[in-house]
């Protein structure tokens, strides 16, 4: 009977031991030519598929640069389309100038509309510290492009986790070349609006 009890409890430990040791990873970089990538069944066989693997990685890290600054064009895009928005007086509300009037920070002018000419309008050179209001047309894109940004970048964080040189190398080297292609993109100075 006891017998019975070492040997259960002998194969549970050795089990226990092999599956431990194969959920540790090795956390050393290393250039073998074959490491999958993604799945087992991207595993390079040669050096030229090896290569062309390397190749794909450095593209697919351009083109995460260019998504971001695909985003941030499209994020000026649309801040520039709300402020030059027309909006419509309703009944009761105070007037824009009346607005204006009463922020601190605006300076005084004279503003033309409608019904002619206001005077002692403010003039806002900083966006409100609120959010933009929630649009359709605006934040469904927004999404839709983050979630492609998020896709690439998570794609080529794995592709770094393999710990192969080449592959990290690559990825390095098509992230300096879409940042110095497209990174003018993405920094937007504050002082020019």
């Amino acid at each position: 009977m006891d017998m019975g009890g070492m040997d259960s409890g002998s194969s549970s430990s050795s089990a226990s031991s092999s599956t431990s040791s194969m959920m540790t990873m090795a956390m050393v970089f290393t250039n073998a030519h074959d490491t999958p990538l993604f799945s087992s069944a991207w595993a390079p066989s040669s050096s030229g598929t090896y290569a062309a693997t390397c190749i794909f990685l450095i593209v697919l890290a351009i083109i995460d640069r260019c998504l971001i600054a695909f985003k941030a064009s499209m994020e000026r895009h649309w801040l520039i389309h709300h402020l030059n928005r027309r909006y419509i007086a309703i009944a009761g509300k105070t007037s824009e100038a009346g607005r204006i009037n009463a922020d601190p920070d605006a300076k005084t002018a004279s503003l033309v509309t409608a019904q002619g000419v206001e005077e002692s309008v403010k003039i806002v050179h900083s966006i409100s510290h609120g959010p933009i209001p929630w649009r359709f047309s605006v934040d469904v894109p927004r999404a839709i492009l983050f979630l492609f940004i998020a896709g690439v970048s998570y794609l080529l964080m794995l592709a770094v986790m393999t710990m192969n040189v080449g592959y990290f190398c690559s990825v390095l080297a098509g992230a300096f070349i879409g940042e110095l292609a497209v990174g003018r993109y993405i920094q937007w100075n504050d002082h020019n609006h």
